[in-house]
């Protein structure tokens, strides 16, 4: 295992941990992150916070990983991120979102640049309409 797969596993453990601190040491201060509900993220402090905040909103959670791959300086998971809304979230505009009690199973895939020990660019895949509905908080009747 090479440099980004040993750095994007500290950092998929660390937000299972919901560990900011953690995050913001394997990130570059100007990396950029782009994610389907936030779009881009800039700057490690930012990225840190977004990525603990599933810690702290699913502090059960889990990933169950499908496939690691590397190529070059790049690192790329597939797998399923798994945990029960216990804690509160951030929306799309800064909103707060309380918990919902529910639990998902979200399939995903994002890929990590790491240059000279840090990540540099992150980009995250996964389906928001399917992370929504499995919180309750689209799709289906609210009823």
């Amino acid at each position: 295992m090479g440099e980004p797969r040993e750095i994007m596993d500290r950092i998929t453990d660390a937000v299972m941990r919901g560990d900011e601190a953690a995050l913001r040491a394997l990130y570059a201060p100007d990396a950029l992150a782009e994610t389907p509900d936030q779009g881009t993220i800039r700057g490690r402090d930012a990225i840190a916070a977004y990525l603990a905040g599933f810690g702290v909103a699913f502090p059960d959670a889990t990933y169950e990983s499908l496939h690691k791959h590397e190529a070059g300086g790049t690192a790329i998971y597939e797998g399923y991120f798994i945990g029960t809304n216990t804690g509160s979230m951030t929306g799309p505009n800064d909103e707060t979102i309380p918990a919902t009690g529910k639990r998902v199973r979200a399939r995903e895939c994002d890929a990590a640049t790491v240059e000279n020990g840090v990540v540099t660019s992150h980009r995250f895949y996964y389906d928001m309409m399917d992370w929504l509905e499995q919180l309750g908080l689209a799709g289906q009747s609210q009823a």
